[in-house]
């Protein structure tokens, strides 16, 4: 390959919604202080391993913009915030409860990708609608022509980029392939634009 670009795919650490057991998807809950120990802990990792970026590409919620900022600070990384890479949105089941949100917006028992998130309402994304901004959202970090980026998203969006990298559709009613981001769990990939070679070199699915 000649001049790869390497991708590294974030997501942030945990969050208030976590302990508040409701949706998240665009309620911008903020991390917790756990949170923000697993995103340190995973920068003081990178530190120590001589890794280093010379860009991170957040997402402007909350959860993942700090989560850019703590690793920007212990790496000294510039950022650029990009709303593309914001997390799904999941319409009226942004910050429910979720028992509250299957009584009020129960789940059809199928859906397709063409559907919106909430079927019941027709609000938020459906999936090709997620996928689609994922394609454009790793079409500006690939642009940016930079030799290393971290990006600090989100589950839902990370996984769609992952589908555009892998070349596989969305999934519909469940089904698919589903990559479990964990807090502060990353992918590290690189790209080389003259071949159009994706290539994965390590996943680490939870925090340490």
């Amino acid at each position: 390959m000649s001049n790869p670009i390497q991708i590294t795919l974030m997501r942030h650490g945990r969050t208030r919604a976590d302990d508040e057991m409701v949706h998240e998807g665009r309620y911008d809950s903020p991390l917790t202080d756990v949170g923000r120990g697993q995103v340190t802990s995973r920068a003081e990792q990178w530190k120590r391993s001589g890794v280093t970026f010379d860009l991170i590409v957040a997402s402007t919620l909350m959860r993942a913009a700090e989560s850019a900022r703590i690793v920007g600070e212990v790496l000294n990384v510039p950022i650029e915030y990009d709303r593309d890479w914001m997390e799904r949105d999941n319409g009226p089941l942004a910050g429910l409860p979720f028992d509250v949100a299957r009584e009020r917006y129960p789940r059809p028992e199928s859906t397709n990708p063409f559907q919106p998130f909430v079927p019941s309402t027709g609000e938020g994304e459906s999936g090709w609608d997620l996928m689609s901004r994922g394609a454009k959202a790793l079409q500006g970090v690939v642009r940016r022509g930079r030799p290393s980026i971290l990006v600090a998203a989100h589950g839902g969006i990370l996984n769609a980029a992952m589908y555009c990298i892998l070349r596989v559709p969305p999934g519909q009613g469940g089904g698919g392939v589903r990559f479990a981001f964990g807090d502060a769990c990353f992918v590290r990939t690189s790209y080389d634009p003259e071949s159009d070679l994706w290539i994965i070199r390590e996943m680490s699915p939870q925090s340490d």
